[in-house]
């Protein structure tokens, strides 16, 4: 494959060849900077808290200050040193806005020290980090992340808890000072009356009390302002497909669709996508905590793929996220890795069926053919037919059931998941459903008992979605549904079908063999165990029961390092995680205007649930 063509290549060569040659460009200033930021607020934070430790010449010029002035001092670099520990992460991560308050901070706590404790090497060393940040100035221009509310909540718990903890050595850190033997208890209240600004029930001598009721009122003070701060900020929500991408990207799909069974998930309306700069190609993402998620290969041509890639790669730089990809396919992975100097790491099989090879007789479809003859002969039937084809009342009865019968909490997909059912706009998607007549027809949703879900893969193929069954239906819905599709799928145009994608497939197809050694069993042991929670064994079985071929799937990633930072924002984008706000703290998004009339509620992907 060519990597300059069409309009991609221009100004842009020099630069992936640098990456190919070299590697990311190691970011070890920011990361110096960071370290040195926290090692600095805790200098200014145990400034504020210990009492001098000798007399200097600087006592003299102290003792004509006003009375104030020295409380003051402690806390001005007490809040200084918390707020530069949490300025740490975003100045490791190049934040513009990380590096300014920095700025300020740094001069007031070194001003902080030198009236307090008249530490002339906490100065010079908050100083020596000053000019440090000047000097790399220009390393730190990455743009906001986009925010959501529920960090306020999140702030508050976590500066609540510092706060406490950091007051209880303010209040224990003068002990030659304190009036009586108060307890932890005592202690603890005049920490928690102190953070509203309020005076406890401990008496110091010398004046001391002066000093530590500054201290924690400043700690209070700096809660309530950043909490507050975080709460009523401008919100940057996450990219959105608008109207427009949408229609670009069905352009795409319409040419090059055929390509990669993963190319219809890129529809997703939660997606943000750039475009290459001919419009040929496109890379659909989203961002969670920090990490730039890009699922499936880049949609469009392949010889405009490095375009897209390198504006992908632009964007993450432009806001300093790790840039990563779930998923792709094998050529997906060389092209990701050859422009941008990425490695990559085999993640599982999607199992794909060929329709004209599929058939239920012979011994290896035994146990497949008598569980849909069993069900069949239980009174059940199918139906497989494109989402066009169904009534309006149909769809809303496919929808409502697959809302009721998801089997988690919250909505679960991101690389495989479409987020929709029965949308004008994919009419081509296919909708399989098993159907029984109850007596008296007590069922809200009729006769319909389990719905599968295809979406369309090119011209001749369909990827499976999302399963759902009604709990109380027989064992074997998955299965009857499936079979009805792969059977019906010749008089839909239909050759190939893409089933669920099975994480570490050949770890587990290798250990279980004889002769497999002790570090692959242990590995497959340990797989099995965390199947119980994301039943990585059971889609394994499931997908082989139908005699599939294997398509290796891969992540992209840029360091070792990065990869469980990476797994867990994918756990987090798949619905695994959830550190969203609770029900009643959440705050109700806008509606964002779409083309379509209606939008149903996102269903489970078709990894999340097999049997």
């Amino acid at each position: 494959m060519s990597a300059t063509v069409d309009g991609d290549k221009s100004g842009s060569v020099p630069n992936r060849v640098r990456r190919v040659l070299h590697g990311p460009r190691p970011e070890t200033v920011p990361a110096l900077v960071g370290t040195a930021c926290t090692f600095v607020g805790l200098i200014d934070i145990a400034a504020g808290i210990f009492p001098r430790f000798r007399h200097s010449r600087m006592h003299t010029i102290a003792e004509v200050l006003p009375g104030a002035t020295g409380p003051f001092a402690a806390a001005l670099s007490l809040s200084a040193g918390m707020l530069l520990l949490l300025l740490a992460h975003g100045i490791k991560r190049h934040k513009r806005r990380a590096w300014r308050a920095a700025v300020v901070l740094l001069p007031a706590g070194a001003v902080a020290q030198f009236v307090y404790r008249h530490s002339v090497i906490g100065v010079l060393l908050s100083l020596a980090l000053l000019a440090l940040l000047l000097r790399h100035r220009g390393e730190f221009a990455a743009l906001p992340d986009p925010r959501s509310r529920w960090r306020a909540l999140a702030n508050f718990v976590s500066m609540g808890a510092g706060s406490l903890v950091v007051g209880l050595v303010v209040v224990s850190a003068h002990p030659g000072r304190v009036v009586g033997d108060p307890g932890l208890t005592d202690r603890l209240e005049h920490v928690i009356y102190g953070l509203f600004g309020f005076e406890g029930p401990i008496e110091y001598s010398d004046g001391v009390s002066w000093t530590v009721g500054y201290c924690l009122g400043a700690l209070g003070l700096l809660t309530a302002v950043t909490t507050i701060y975080l709460a009523f900020r401008p919100e940057h929500p996450a990219a959105r497909l608008t109207a427009d991408d949408e229609r670009r990207l069905r352009d795409l799909l319409a040419v090059h669709g055929g390509r990669d069974s993963l190319g219809h998930f890129a529809l997703r309306r939660d997606k943000g996508v750039v475009f290459s700069p001919s419009g040929k190609a496109a890379v659909c993402y989203r961002v969670v905590s920090g990490v730039m998620l890009a699922s499936g290969d880049p949609i469009g041509d392949v010889e405009a793929w490095p375009g897209a890639i390198e504006r992908f790669m632009d964007e993450a730089k432009a806001h300093s996220w790790t840039p990563a990809v779930m998923g792709c396919s094998e050529t997906g992975g060389e092209v990701w890795t050859r422009e941008t100097g990425l490695d990559a790491l085999e993640l599982g099989d999607e199992a794909v069926v060929d329709v004209a090879d599929f058939s239920l007789t012979g011994r290896a479809m035994r146990n497949v053919r008598q569980m849909v003859k069993r069900i069949e002969r239980g009174g059940y039937s199918t139906r497989v037919r494109r989402a066009r084809d169904l009534t309006d009342d149909e769809i809303r009865q496919i929808r409502r059931a697959a809302a009721d019968w998801r089997g988690t909490d919250t909505e679960r997909g991101f690389s495989m998941a479409l987020g929709r059912i029965g949308d004008p706009a994919d009419g081509d998607a296919v909708i399989a459903t098993a159907h029984r007549a109850e007596e008296g027809g007590t069922s809200p949703y009729g006769d319909l008992k389990a719905v599968i879900h295809f979406v369309p893969w090119g011209t001749d193929g369909m990827s499976l979605e999302l399963m759902r069954r009604d709990r109380s239906a027989d064992p074997g819905m998955n299965e009857l549904l499936i079979v009805a599709a792969l059977q019906a799928a010749p008089g839909l145009g239909v050759e190939r079908v893409s089933l669920n994608f099975a994480m570490f497939r050949s770890a587990l197809a290798r250990g279980e063999k004889i002769g497999a050694g002790p570090v692959l069993r242990m590995w497959r042991g340990l797989l099995v165990f965390l199947s119980r929670w994301f039943q990585i064994e059971s889609l394994y079985k499931f997908n082989a029961k139908f005699r599939p071929r294997w398509e290796p799937r891969f992540v992209v990633f840029p360091t070792t390092r990065d990869l469980p930072r990476i797994g867990f924002a994918a756990m987090q984008a798949e619905g695994f995680v959830n550190l969203s706000l609770p029900r009643p703290f959440a705050r109700r998004r806008p509606r964002v205007p779409r083309p379509c009339a209606h939008l149903p509620a996102r269903p489970e992907p078709r990894e999340a649930r097999a049997a």
